[in-house]
């Protein structure tokens, strides 16, 4: 009874971490465009991208268009594909309608006058706001929904679906301010939103997969388990050339970890024959947890 108790209430501490993480994202991501896109009148992609463009040309307030586009995806969502995108998504999507309208209401006025800084700082911002977001298995619906919703009818992935969405977004903002410049802008805030993105999720995470042939193979396998403290599977192959049979000690690290374990192979065999690749996602014990 007793451990029942302390499950539920790891459970619910889980549970709370989890969405005052995302809050924060949110509350970052909506900064962003709350400090430096909105006031420079950028454009950039999904809803708010949408809200943006309806905001400059009526001044209808940015949560309310927000608001009411995602209600209506929200609501095609369930009925075309049975709410699979979560319940976090929903949660996501009204977070950012408050916030927006808190914000929006605080700063009116950029606080630059620098419309390619304001374009990379709230790109940088809405980034590193959606990469959190994402780490804990959320998003912020709009043009997701949009692409889970072509995918369903067409082979055609939901980033290329969403790339063709932002840049129509982006666009249409030409038709309310006549300026090419402007345009120009709101693709870069749309780049540098990508590239953010990318980095927060790859960087400190990033990891590396490393095959090592050497005859000293218990050395190199026992060093990386005990000092590096990660797993390490030895395989057995054959030199083709030779036709010697051979040890591969294969393992995944963190990309930091990479240079104390080459200083060690190096300390114990010289002649090692190493490859290392960069891996995309490691998920298991010791790394990140699957995320749906």
């Amino acid at each position: 009874m007793f451990t029942e108790i302390i499950n539920v209430e790891n459970k619910a501490v889980g549970f709370l971490k989890e969405y005052i993480i995302i809050t924060v994202g949110l509350m970052i991501f909506t900064l962003g465009w709350t400090l430096f896109i909105i006031p420079a009148e950028i454009t950039g992609g999904g809803v708010a991208g949408i809200a943006a463009v309806v905001f400059y040309a009526t001044k209808i307030p940015i949560s309310i268009t927000y608001f009411a586009i995602n209600i209506i995806l929200v609501l095609l969502a369930i009925r075309i594909l049975g709410a699979s995108f979560g319940i976090k998504t929903i949660i996501s999507m009204g977070l950012v309608t408050l916030f927006f309208a808190l914000f929006q209401k605080i700063n009116t006025e950029p606080i630059i006058h620098d419309m390619f800084l304001s374009a990379v700082l709230g790109g940088i911002l809405s980034g590193i706001g959606l990469g959190i977001v994402f780490t804990r298995g959320a998003s912020t619906g709009g043009t997701d929904i949009i692409a889970m919703i072509v995918n369903k009818y067409r082979n055609i992935s939901p980033g290329r679906v969403i790339l063709y969405c932002d840049v129509l977004i982006i666009a249409s903002s030409y038709f309310v301010f006549q300026s090419v410049e402007k345009l120009v802008y709101g693709y870069v805030t749309m780049w540098v939103v990508s590239y953010t993105i990318d980095a927060f999720l790859n960087g400190a995470t990033k990891s590396a997969q490393m095959f090592i042939f050497s005859t000293k193979h218990e050395e190199i396998a026992d060093s990386v388990l005990k000092e590096n403290k990660r797993g390490v599977t030895v395989i057995d192959g054959t030199g083709w050339y030779t036709k010697d049979k051979v040890k591969i000690v294969m393992t995944v690290v963190r990309k930091k970890q990479t240079s104390a374990i080459f200083r060690k192979i190096k300390e114990i065999d010289p002649d090692a024959f190493i490859s290392m690749g960069s891996v995309m996602g490691v998920y298991g014990k010791g790394f990140d947890k699957i995320k749906l």
